[in-house]
């Protein structure tokens, strides 16, 4: 665990220093596209936030080589070779895309290209578990059809959720640790080697997210880009896919005794792909929604709109960080719930913890407008939006004679008030200037005169000159 979180910080580390730089590199090469009608910020952000995460990434590996126990996985196998191949050309993909823009099918197949790279590379579905018949062997091309199929979905899922800062990376770091969990729980609870890629990969991806999630979340100064999104949507993918089809089920059953025990124990498993599909559950289930809700209404699946799941929270009334921090709590439910569901051998006890937090986070999905407020003695220790805000008071019309208003004395919550107050304002300066200084302003034209040129009143002689 130890040579785990020596990986896990270098590689956050790396993430982080180098976000500063590349944020200027992104500004000076005119990587700050223009805000579009569907954006959520207001100001032009750069983006190539993608070429961070990909230093932290190969400075992740690099540590990992060095050390004893993590060194055995580049050399009993393929995967990481694999790894840099397909994330490189996805990476690569991603910055023209963010500099130049890319066409959604050359996106696509460049994609593809990616997964193919990792597929000939040893990265590959081998076998399905299925319950009660066992691992069932693939053919080749039926391995291949697989692993580049949920290369695509997870990486167009993590793509689709990118639109609020800190969404993406957030809901894949969150991914990340509980894939981790369980991975690393078949390796050294079950002494099961080929689960060794699964645990660096997710450990890789932890680092990378935390460490640009201080530079990405509200407001952000930097976004990932297509550079980073398709990169930890690739990533997440081959963790899923090293780990698919490696796992024997006998072998666990050796050290559980019976069948029964193992089949529980292999929950998220026995379904082929489960545990990654349901660590993302919300991004799929965005993207589903998204290609079904274009494609009814006669518009490519790849048409860009407003009416994702993040935006339906802001449209609700729920702020940005709200609304990403709701996503936070559905994300990390689903896939906690189930690695938790495969560790304990008492169901009842999660189904019930689980019901109660899915009771929870309903009522803070349908109370958007609802927001505490923090007591007098701790408000200097929580966010400005907790605090209660002071009265302001207004030195003009006692309480007796204004309309409408409520509170202690001269609280300006009357608009009529307030407007009274600005007139008698505005009209105080005129009652400075001399009788001349009246006059001649007097002869200056107003209205449609002033275009025309045809003065009035003193000055008409000289306005028409």
């Amino acid at each position: 665990m130890r040579e785990y979180l020596l990986v896990l910080f270098c590689t956050a580390a790396v993430t982080y220093l180098l976000t500063g730089p590349v944020r200027k590199f992104a500004i000076a090469a005119g990587a700050m596209p223009p805000v579009r009608a569907r954006d959520v910020h207001r100001e032009p952000t750069p983006r190539l936030g993608g070429i961070a995460m990909f230093g932290g990434l190969c400075a992740g590996i690099l540590v990992a080589s060095q050390l004893d126990n993590l060194s055995k996985v580049f050399s009993q196998g393929t995967d990481i070779r694999a790894l840099l191949s397909g994330a490189g050309i996805m990476w690569l993909l991603g910055v023209l895309d963010d500099k130049w823009g890319v066409d959604a099918l050359v996106k696509l197949g460049g994609q593809m290209i990616a997964a193919g790279v990792m597929v000939w590379q040893g990265v590959t579905v081998i076998t399905l578990p299925v319950p009660g018949v066992g691992p069932v062997a693939v053919s080749p091309t039926q391995g291949m059809v697989i692993s580049v199929v949920l290369v695509v979905v997870m990486v167009n899922a993590v793509n689709f959720i990118d639109g609020l800062d800190g969404l993406a990376g957030g809901m894949v770091c969150i991914a990340a640790i509980a894939f981790f969990l369980y991975s690393y729980r078949l390796w050294y609870g079950y002494t099961i080697s080929d689960a060794a890629p699964a645990v660096l990969f997710s450990v890789l991806l932890i680092g990378m997210c935390l460490g640009f999630l201080a530079h990405n979340m509200h407001p952000a100064r930097i976004f990932m880009g297509d550079s980073g999104s398709m990169m930890l949507g690739l990533m997440l993918a081959v963790a899923a896919i090293s780990i698919t089809g490696r796992v024997d089920p006998d072998l666990i059953t050796s050290e559980l005794g019976s069948q029964t025990a193992t089949v529980h124990a292999l929950v998220p498993i026995y379904i082929p792909l489960l545990l990654p599909l349901t660590v993302i559950a919300l991004p799929l289930a965005d993207l589903l929604l998204a290609v079904v809700r274009r494609t009814w209404a006669g518009q490519s699946p790849f048409a860009a709109d407003k009416r994702h799941l993040h935006h339906r929270l802001l449209q609700v009334g729920h702020s940005h960080s709200r609304a990403v921090l709701i996503m936070y709590f559905w994300a990390a439910l689903i896939a906690f719930g189930t690695v938790a569901f495969s560790v304990t051998n008492t169901g009842r006890t999660v189904v019930l913890t689980l019901a109660g937090l899915c009771l929870v986070g309903l009522v803070v999905l349908l109370t958007p407008r609802f927001r505490p407020r923090a007591p007098r003695a701790v408000q200097a220790f929580v966010p400005p939006r907790y605090r209660r805000r002071p009265v302001r008071r207004t030195a003009a019309a006692p309480v007796a004679e204004s309309t409408g208003t409520t509170g202690s004395a001269g609280t300006a919550e009357d608009p009529e008030l307030t407007a009274e107050s600005a007139g008698r304002t505005s009209s105080e300066p005129m009652a400075e200037l001399s009788a001349e200084d009246k006059r001649l302003l007097g002869g200056v034209p107003k209205g449609s005169s002033a275009v025309t040129g045809r003065g009035h009143g003193n000055g008409r002689g000289r306005w028409e000159r």
